[in-house]
Parts: C-alpha cells; sequence; structure tokens
C-alpha cells in the first residue's frame, strides 16, 4: 500500500433471541436464512460463531472491508436496522469493532 492508504475492518457480532423455536432444526433454518440475506444483500462475510446448541439463542459474525472507517461504520450500523426491519429474529446484543491496519 502506498502512503495514505490503509485498510479497515468492521466486525460485527450480533445475538439473537428466536421465540417459538423448538427444535436445533427450526433455528438452523432461521439463521441460515439470516445469514444468506445478510451475505446477498451487504456483500459480507457471515459465520454463526456461538450460542450453537441453544435453541432459542443464536450469534453470527459478520465482517466487512474497505479503505474508509467512516463508510465501514455506517455500513454496519445500516445493517443493523435492517436487520431488525427483517423480523427474522430479535437482536438481543451487539458488539461492534472497527479495525484500522
Amino acid at each position: 500500500m502506498t502512503k495514505g492508504e490503509h485498510m479497515v475492518v468492521g466486525i460485527l457480532k450480533l445475538q439473537f433471541r428466536l421465540f417459538g423455536v423448538a427444535s436445533l432444526k427450526e433455528k438452523r433454518k432461521i439463521i441460515k436464512r439470516l445469514i444468506h440475506r445478510i451475505q446477498t444483500q451487504f456483500q459480507a462475510s457471515v459465520a454463526e460463531v456461538g450460542l450453537n446448541e441453544i435453541h432459542q439463542s443464536a450469534e453470527i459474525g459478520i465482517a466487512l472491508v474497505g479503505n474508509e472507517g467512516r463508510q465501514i461504520n455506517s455500513r454496519l450500523d445500516k445493517m443493523v436496522d435492517t436487520i431488525e426491519g427483517w423480523g427474522l429474529a430479535v437482536i438481543s446484543d451487539s458488539e461492534m469493532e472497527i479495525i484500522h491496519l
């Protein structure tokens, strides 16, 4: 990279409450749909990262890479608002970090 250029990585961890889910199969169906929609709409890297064996809770990690911190932060904020609007699951906790490399 030349002087003045930098890489910015935005990381977002979301925890969800899944109401009315009685099995891991139901949970995985919802989470798989959620992950696919995030990947498709936001071109982000997404994976289920925790709470794998709990029926009514889930945790996913999302990563974006760019060269401007404000833009990455804005995209992650928009992502949270959009995901809440889908109504597939209720966000119970979120954690965001912007890393400048």
